[in-house]
């Protein structure tokens, strides 16, 4: 038996699991397009959540750590990002580590399908309708009652929002809309 008949199927297992692993990294991107918040958006968020510190908050699609940096240093609250874009969540983590934040917040490189978000007290998204229609059994199944969710332009399906503010012009060239949901 010769070794390219042995290294064959060893390459065909290779090359199968790393198409199966474009496919799911291709259909999480989906999830969570990244288009950053503006910062005076970040903070009326936050704002917008009552978020406090000390409080376990969340944001999903954390992109490039701004709003988890933001609820960390400036609100002192314990934040969490999930990313699953791997430069994305690098440049966030360095960013975490430069301004000395790392006790208080962190990134997680995953799927924000895949995360447990039990211990919120603050949930912030900026993903698309159909991504936050995605998320919400999730959410339903594991946010404790007064969890608070803050979603960025995008409603979640099948929630009743508690308040929606509308914002407008940021200096950015558009409007933005805030809704505020409790579990």
């Amino acid at each position: 038996m010769s070794i390219h008949r042995l290294a064959l199927p060893l390459l065909l297992t290779a090359a199968a699991s790393a198409a199966s692993a474009q496919q799911q990294a291709a259909a999480i991107e989906k999830l969570a397009p990244y288009f950053p918040t503006p910062l005076t958006i970040v903070e009326k968020m936050l704002q917008f959540g009552a978020l406090k510190a000390g409080e376990k908050h969340f944001d999903l699609g954390s992109g490039d750590g701004r709003i988890v940096i933001m609820a960390a240093e400036k609100f002192k609250a314990d934040s969490t990002g999930v990313e699953f874009d791997a430069d994305l969540f690098k440049q966030s983590s360095d960013k975490i580590k430069k301004k000395g934040l790392d006790k208080r917040s962190r990134i997680i490189h995953g799927d924000v399908m895949k995360q447990d978000y039990t211990s919120a007290d603050v949930l912030t998204v900026y993903l698309l309708p159909s991504s936050n229609e995605k998320l919400r059994p999730l959410l339903d199944r594991q946010l404790k009652k007064g969890t608070r969710i803050v979603s960025h332009d995008f409603e979640i399906s099948g929630w009743t929002p508690e308040k929606v503010e509308s914002i407008d012009d940021d200096g950015e060239g558009r409007s933005h809309t805030l809704y505020f949901y409790r579990r």
